[in-house]
């Protein structure tokens, strides 16, 4: 393929700009790269052409200096800047710096920028191009009277918007009256806050809303196109989780009519590039203008495997100057794509970042999967941007396969050292409501109340999760020869205070377990190192991810989650039958569950403990962590102090079990 520039740089990190330089390379296009501090070993910087740091770690030191970005680009001859989305994607002064330095844009003018960027100035614009607006104010709203004449005039519930920026910051929906001046009040503050701009509106809330996005490209001949729609319902605080194209909902003259609104807009501004419209659509398919965002879009994906388009490759060609090689008459959907993103997150404790080294990180490599991704195995997820690990998009012939491999896909990805949010989405994919398509943009807030808990496993599943636990546990208790120096009917393991008795024996090297007189057979690798079970439990295909510490495991299988213990009630075994090897093992350790600072000691070597003692506290995300040991044992070794900043599986503590 001919290069239409033969270099560009690429304004942006993570998995963005991963996404663009492997593009741009398929064209011949060369690469420059920036990077922050923190950004020196990233997976963006290795795959470039040129790398050129670009200053600190905060992005108002290094990814949002304008002029920087500008030099850099002239020292090293790019001809053209991408800007990813994000950071400076949407800023007019940025384009209009880089033309005026003779450098291209990719991306629409900042006229387009500035026009959709206001949203009390985009929305006149769209209501004057024939776009359906949802009813509201006639402009800013800035004291509480007006507000309540306006909330009246439209009808309640309404909402209260920023009228610049978004993200959700400075939004409110307001059921009544009696609400509307303390929502109002809280949004203003938070505009004011986030923007810089106090600026509110008020607009009609639509009830049981959908969020559909329709995809557009321009070029500069004035050739505009739709590729059908992107349906961004399922959504945390206003921040999409998963997409898929196309919606479920839409009819075919809902679709057609969406998109040609989508046009209209866009030639009323005399748009350029790739952009998308938002709507939000009810549920009888009424729907209305919400914003327009003048850049690529992170969803852009599931166009993409739907379309069968590289929407990077046509703004790079659009930036330089060639008409669109699509008409609409072309445009045609195939088949079903569902993205997820897969961010570094606590979901328990309220989906709180969580930052760390990446310990080990293994994508799932399936024909159906893409994996749009910033990071490597040993990558940092820092404080300093967003927690986005990844975005991971299945392909299906329709919507329940599409459903069925994205599942598939994250019960074999392979990521620890943070947190992250795939059991999470699991939970989603696997809800019935989500896959009957019944949803809202609420459904998360409806179905998960601000937090998700994986689930405990019951039934069948408890079963099988149990017995592969008890497979492997003699691989984790000793060596060699260990499984037949301790006798199999003393197999046991520990599940929320209950113990389960398990023999153990192996028949043509495949484990066999009993529990209760029912035979598992396990059909698959097994060791121990293994952080990943494929294989059958009998004759039950299943993926069993495997957290181990020392005598702890943890079982996870889609959205369930099991914990149990080989130890303490190993413990007497091993010392009956293999004293020699508990004395020097050395296994029995306290380490740090996540980054954070040791506040309390509460013990020291050569102290006596007992099984679920507290023997330290840690500070961590504001909140105070209790660790305890497991069993009984005596503290051999204290490696750090109080005070002392710690970060995951740092040790703390070696212990030894009491021989008395």
């Amino acid at each position: 393929m001919s290069a239409v520039f033969s270099k560009i740089l690429v304004a942006n990190r993570g998995e963005i700009a991963c996404r663009i330089i492997k593009t741009a390379h398929n064209m011949g296009i060369k690469v420059v790269a920036i990077y922050s501090d923190a950004d020196k070993y990233a997976k963006h910087v290795s795959m470039a052409d040129e790398a050129v740091y670009i200053g600190p770690s905060p992005s108002a030191q290094s990814y949002l200096l304008i002029d920087k970005i500008i030099e850099v680009a002239k020292q090293t001859s790019a001809e053209a800047i991408h800007p990813g989305y994000g950071f400076l994607s949407e800023k007019a002064e940025f384009v209009r710096s880089v033309e005026a330095a003779g450098i291209v844009f990719i991306g629409p003018d900042a006229h387009a920028i500035e026009m959709m960027g206001d949203k009390i100035t985009s929305k006149k614009l769209a209501q004057k191009a024939g776009v359906s607006i949802v009813p509201g104010s006639k402009g800013a709203v800035t004291d509480v009277a007006k507000a309540k004449l306006e909330s009246n005039r439209i009808g309640y519930p309404v909402m209260i918007k920023a009228s610049s920026g978004g993200g959700g910051k400075g939004m409110r929906v307001v059921a009544n009256e009696t609400e509307l001046e303390a929502a109002m009040q809280a949004a203003m503050n938070e505009a004011r806050s986030s923007f810089g701009d106090d600026r509110v509106f008020i607009e009609k809330f639509v009830q049981q809303p959908r969020h559909i996005e329709i995809q557009i490209l321009a070029d500069s001949f004035g050739n505009i196109i739709f590729l059908g729609e992107r349906e961004c319902s399922i959504q945390r605080r206003h921040q999409k989780v998963i997409e898929e194209a196309p919606s479920s909902l839409l009819s075919s003259k809902t679709r057609e009519a969406m998109g040609q609104q989508a046009i209209s807009l866009a030639r009323a501004v005399n748009y350029r590039s790739a952009g998308t419209v938002e709507f939000i659509v009810g549920a009888n398919e009424d729907f209305y203008f919400l914003e327009m965002n003048t850049r690529l879009q992170v969803e852009h994906p599931v166009t993409e495997l739907v379309h069968d388009v590289d929407l990077v490759s046509l703004m790079i060609k659009i930036a330089a100057g060639e008409r669109l090689s699509l008409t609409q008459e072309q445009v045609k959907a195939r088949g079903w794509a569902m993205e997820a993103r897969i961010y570094a997150e606590d979901s328990p404790r309220g989906f709180l970042p969580s930052i760390g080294q990446l310990r080990k990180y293994v994508e799932p490599d399936l024909k159906e999967i893409r994996i749009d991704s910033g990071v490597l195995e040993g990558s940092h997820i820092t404080m300093f941007y967003d927690p986005m690990i990844s975005k991971i998009i299945a392909f299906g012939k329709d919507r329940g396969d599409a459903i069925k491999a994205l599942s598939s896909a994250l019960d074999v990805y392979q990521i620890s050292g943070v947190e992250t949010n795939i059991q999470f989405l699991n939970a989603i994919l696997s809800d019935e409501d989500f896959k009957s398509g019944d949803i809202t943009t609420a459904f998360i807030d409806e179905k998960f109340d601000g937090k998700f808990v994986p689930r405990e496993p019951s039934g069948d599943l408890r079963d099988l999760m149990l017995a592969l636990a008890a497979a492997i546990s003699p691989l984790l208790i000793g060596e060699g020869d260990t499984k037949q120096k301790i006798p199999v009917s003393h197999l046991l393991l520990i599940e929320a205070s209950q113990a389960y008795p398990f023999t153990w024996h192996m028949i043509d090297n495949h484990p066999i377990v009993t529990h209760n007189g029912k035979k598992y057979v396990i059909d698959g690798p097994i060791s121990k190192s293994m952080n990943l079970f494929v294989g059958t439990i009998n004759t039950q295909q299943l993926a069993i991810k495997i957290e181990r510490d020392y005598h702890q495991l943890k079982l996870s299988a889609g959205a369930f989650q099991l914990n149990v213990a080989l130890l303490p009630a190993l413990a007497e075994i091993l010392i009956q039958y293999m004293p020699e090897k508990v004395a020097n093992s050395g296994g029995l350790k306290i380490s740090a569950p996540m980054p954070g600072m040791l506040t309390k000691l509460l013990v020291s070597e050569g102290d006596i403990l007992f099984a679920g003692q507290e023997v330290a506290i840690m500070e961590a995300m504001k909140m105070e962590n209790s660790l305890r040991c497991d069993m009984d044992s005596i503290v051999e070794k204290v490696h750090v102090g109080e005070g002392d900043l710690l970060n995951v599986d740092d040790l703390i503590l070696t212990l030894k079990v009491s021989m008395t």
